[in-house]
């Protein structure tokens, strides 16, 4: 007994070792390597086991058998305790690691600026010391001396010595761009570095060309991110194609390449770019990774195929990838894009409101820059596992669906001869471009047997046109929100129903009901959410009798990019391709959508700007050049921005129905632009008459107008309803702009519906959308009927006809109320006074979104117009309103 006592007590003297531990009584238990053996075994099963299963533990193991149950236990929560202080200690030493590289990287960029100032400061002085030279032509001939930057004609291909001469060359001037001072680099505005920021982004300044530079830390390692991002189509929306021509070893395990590369245009009225470029890859002394790459100049310079017969060459300048391996994993990452995008446009007809397209490091740092570092990082958090699988999809896959949806939409924008493409009886005086193409497959490859049975081919109807003051960002969210503003059911159910054997059908053939129910389910997002992949279900239901409790739901598979307004220079975009339910990995997918591309205006733009609040048919109205100048004190100079939108919707065939579809398609191409620029002028955040537009509907006054007739019919009511907020009445002192501006900004909710059968509103103040949950746009498909629950439904039917015939029925035929009767009538639902006033109590609505809303207390009142004799529309007030 004695000898096993001190089999398991140990002295405190002794050392900290594994196989030692504390009791429940403070003492040491010292255990063998074999009953320390076959705890970890089971540790590994279950870290947490069971009082049960620590007596089935030492009855199945005889090796434990000395030991008690509650020194077991303890053994098991010292092992969970040094678990999870061991998985502490690693993420404390990883996130050291990155936070001792971003701070390495932190201080190079410190260095970098500090030399960047002290450029500048010998710069100024010089510039200082010439201003009092005699000489002119000695200052001529020495500035000339520091701008001047060398030049490369083409070397021969076939010449490996030549090229490596290049190559050298565009080694050391990206490594001066990417470290130095060769570029004046500027912050890029809205991205600036922190703790949580992907990296730290720079633009070019008073440079040839447009610059981007970007520099981050990822957990990669520096062979693998060159792998990466060398594959440019798989992460470069805009890349078409990439095709290395020649490629041979440079030296200390370098290559040389002579790549030729091909870009998609944005939108239908800009050209295609393609570069023929020199890529030198290479290991530093240091042990740094550089892939650098700049164009090979020559006219006859690249292939000369009849596909490159359709893009414009363009040119790049030193440009390329650093990757410096961290101590202890991942690497410094530094990006440079220095391209010159002007070169061989004057061949081709560009309007010039499309010029900062080619002028904008942030569109550049936007779309290339900044998306390859994103990309890279997406990577390694896939790699790492911090990114969570949605509907059993890897990430990889989701990744893959989001790029064959910008690719397919891209595709169809541009539309290329060897693509199978062609245009569709198009005399150039089109609107809408209509492109057929008759060679395009969509087999599914994971059931041949679903081919899909496509005789004629795939048809899209495209266009593009000038957005003026409107947020792209705002746009997007709006159309992904509110579908049902713009898109037809019965179209998307065409497409939808032709990518499933045997549906194929033409539209209205089988009319459909949308419900209005738009269900969002999330699949995945990129690294900061600036990208949103989702599937969208539409709920429908047939018109057809005998189909009428067949649902007829809808499935998108959808990108949304750009939601971000303080995203200076990007892209928005809305792409989506009708889906099957349980659709495949490879499903078959024909994108439609919307692209919206900001434009930078130049400072001199700002007076010279085209008419405000204006959404332009671009065919039409490009070139017709500046229209009105606006002074200064009209429009913000902030607020004169553009944007180009570029819609291009595809459709599935069959040969016998190709006129019919191509010309539903421009309709309803057509139908989607003016429901667009319906968007456009409602969100516009100009000022306040153009949110709400020139007329609210047809038949309606101006805002102004119709803000002063609600103003003067309310003085009556605040009269009689003494416990009404009186700001209303202070606005008829006010201007015109002034009082609209008043009934806007207004806390209590504000609406104005027709005098139909069936009212219908026709406008609500800032207040009344918010509790509507809606917009100007869509307010007027909303009857009154549907913002009351079912009671006030009944209630509205009796006494709202009542509230009619006092509207319009002479005074002797009116119920008359005292002020007394007034008071004591408030227990009511609803009371009447002589000049048609309704008096609401306390009670329930429902927003569009199915949301309940209480209000304090409502009032209804007739508006009158100026003649004071004609009732317009019915105002209602809710007062103190509030979501349940």
């Amino acid at each position: 007994m004695a000898m096993a006592v001190a089999q398991h007590r140990v002295s405190t003297s002794g050392s900290s070792s594994i196989n030692k531990h504390l009791d429940a009584s403070g003492k040491y238990v010292r255990y063998t390597a074999e009953q320390v053996e076959a705890l970890e075994r089971v540790y590994a099963e279950c870290p947490k086991p069971s009082s049960l299963r620590r007596q089935q533990l030492i009855r199945e193991c005889p090796i434990l058998s000395n030991i008690e149950p509650k020194q077991i236990k303890v053994w098991f929560q010292n092992r969970r305790c040094r678990e999870k202080q061991r998985k502490e200690s690693s993420r404390l030493q990883t996130v050291n690691r990155k936070l001792s590289a971003m701070n390495k990287l932190l201080m190079e960029e410190n260095d970098r600026l500090q030399k960047q100032v002290s450029q500048l400061v010998c710069e100024n002085g010089y510039m200082r010391q010439q201003l009092h030279t005699v000489n002119a032509s000695a200052t001529d001939a020495s500035c000339d001396s520091v701008v001047t930057t060398p030049q490369h004609s083409l070397r021969d291909p076939n010449n490996p010595a030549g090229l490596l001469s290049i190559a050298e060359e565009t080694l050391a001037e990206f490594l001066s761009k990417a470290t130095g001072t060769a570029v004046d680099w500027v912050q890029m505005p809205g991205m600036k570095p922190g703790p949580d920021s992907v990296g730290i982004f720079a633009i070019s300044q008073s440079c040839s060309g447009v610059a981007a530079r970007a520099c981050g830390l990822v957990s990669l390692e520096p062979t693998k991110i060159a792998e990466i991002l060398k594959d440019r189509p798989s992460w470069l929306r805009d890349c078409r194609n990439l095709e290395v021509f020649t490629m041979f070893p440079a030296g200390s395990g370098g290559t040389i390449e002579l790549v030729y590369t091909q870009m998609f245009a944005p939108t239908t009225l800009a050209p295609a770019r393609d570069f023929w470029t020199l890529r030198y890859t290479t290991t530093l002394e240091n042990g740094s990774f550089v892939v650098c790459e700049r164009s090979l100049s020559g006219s006859g310079a690249g292939p000369s195929t009849a596909a490159a017969a359709q893009f414009v060459r363009a040119e790049v300048l030193p440009s390329g990838y650093l990757i410096r391996p961290c101590e202890g994993g991942g690497s410094i990452i530094h990006i440079v894009d220095h391209l010159n995008l002007e070169v061989g446009l004057m061949a081709w007809s560009v309007p010039e409101v499309l010029r900062p397209l080619y002028e904008s490091s942030k569109v550049i740092a936007q779309k290339m820059t900044i998306a390859a570092l994103r990309y890279v990082k997406q990577i390694a958090q896939e790699t790492s596992g911090e990114v969570v699988y949605s509907l059993g999809r890897q990430p990889a896959v989701l990744r893959t669906f989001s790029q064959r949806l910008s690719r397919g939409f891209n595709d169809a924008i541009n539309g290329f001869i060897d693509d199978g493409w062609s245009i569709m009886n198009c005399d150039g005086n089109e609107d809408v471009i209509i492109a057929i193409n008759s060679s395009k497959s969509f087999s599914c490859t994971s059931n041949p047997n679903n081919a899909l049975p496509f005789v004629g081919g795939v048809l899209c109807a495209k266009a593009s046109m000038l957005l003026q003051n409107v947020p792209p960002a705002v746009l997007v969210r709006f159309l992904r929100e509110h579908r049902s503003e713009w898109a037809d059911f019965n179209v998307d159910a065409y497409t939808a129903a032709s990518l499933k054997a045997g549906t194929y059908a033409y539209p209205g053939m089988r009319p459909t009901r949308f419900t209005g129910s738009q269900i969002i389910m999330p699949l995945g997002h990129t690294i900061e959410h600036e990208e949103i992949l989702e599937v969208i279900r539409l709920e429908g239901h047939s018109l057809v009798q005998e189909d009428a409790f067949v649902s007829r739901d809808i499935h998108l598979l959808q990108i949304c990019s750009g939601i971000d307004e303080n995203a200076v220079g990007a892209c928005s975009e809305l792409v989506f391709a009708p889906i099957d339910e349980m659709f495949p990995n490879d499903a078959p997918l024909i994108p439609s959508g919307f692209r919206i591309i900001p434009l930078e205006s130049k400072p001199s733009d700002t007076q010279d700007s085209l008419t405000t609040n204006r959404t332009l048919d671009l065919t039409s109205s490009l070139e017709v050049g500046p229209a009105t100048n606006h002074s200064s004190g009209d429009v913000p100079s902030s607020q004169n921005s553009r944007s180009v939108l570029t819609i291009a919707f595809q459709f599935p065939f069959d040969s016998s129905l190709q006129d019919n579809v191509a010309t539903m398609a421009r309709q309803y191409v057509r139908s989607v632009i003016s429901s667009v620029q319906r968007v456009a002028m409602a969100i516009s955040p100009s000022g306040l008459s153009a949110a709400v537009g020139p007329k609210l509907s047809p038949g309606s006054p101006e805002a102004l107008t119709l803000a002063q007739w609600i103003c003067q019919s309310y003085r009556q009511v605040a009269s009689v309803f003494v416990n009404l907020r009186a700001e209303l009445l202070r606005s008829e002192s006010l201007g015109s702009d002034s009082i609209l501006k008043n009934l806007w900004q207004h806390q209590d909710a504000i609406l104005c519906c027709s005098l139909k059968s069936l009212p219908v509103f026709i406008f609500a103040n800032q207040a009344g959308l918010d509790m509507l949950e809606t917009t100007l746009v869509s307010l007027q498909d909303i009857t009154l009927d549907k913002i009351f629950d079912e009671p006030g439904r009944k209630a509205l039917c009796s006494d709202f006809a009542k509230l009619m015939q006092q509207v319009k029925l002479p005074r002797s035929f009116r119920k008359i109320l005292t002020a007394q009767e007034l008071v004591e009538s408030r227990a009511k639902d609803f009371y009447f006074y002589e000049q048609g006033y309704a008096y609401f109590p306390a009670g329930i609505c429902m927003s569009t979104m199915g949301r309940h809303v209480s209000y304090e207390q409502a009032v209804a009142w007739k508006v009158l117009e100026a003649d004071e004799s004609t009732v317009h529309c019915l105002a209602f007030s809710f007062v103190n309103w509030s979501f349940v």
